[in-house]
């Protein structure tokens, strides 16, 4: 049953991640969004981005429209934080192996640590498979 529940949650990261990127583009024609992203060992930055992985980490931060995105992996962390509208902040830390995903909307607010369950403020998502645990609001 773990395997299937495991799963789910894996499509509905997938699919969270994918209607991100999709309203990261959509909402103005004229700016594109920031995207920082950090393979094994590399570090990435912006104005209102940041990505640091250390040499078995992959992290990505993805802004758009006044957001705030930083994560950063390590020990086969994979995570993303996408940061959506004014004042939304993601915060992601990878540190223990498995793939996590934040997403915030304007005022919005998520902190994912790798080592207890995220936290979601305001109009929010995360799914962390570190902890395997969720938050949305």
């Amino acid at each position: 049953m773990k395997t299937v529940a495991r799963t789910a949650l894996g499509f509905v990261v997938a699919a969270a991640g994918a209607t991100a990127v999709s309203l990261a583009a959509a909402p103005s024609a004229g700016a594109a969004p920031t995207v920082c992203p950090a393979l094994p060992g590399q570090t990435s930055s912006a104005a209102s981005c940041s990505a640091e992985s250390g040499p078995t980490g992959l992290a990505l931060a993805i802004t758009d429209n006044g957001g705030k995105a930083s994560s950063t992996a390590d020990n086969f962390a994979g995570p993303a934080a996408i940061a959506l509208g004014p004042g939304a902040t993601v915060t992601m830390t990878g540190d223990r192996a498995g793939l996590a995903i934040g997403i915030a909307g304007p005022g919005g607010q998520v902190v994912v640590d790798g080592k207890n369950g995220p936290t979601c403020k305001g109009p929010a998502f995360a799914g962390d498979f570190q902890t395997l645990k969720g938050c949305m609001s």
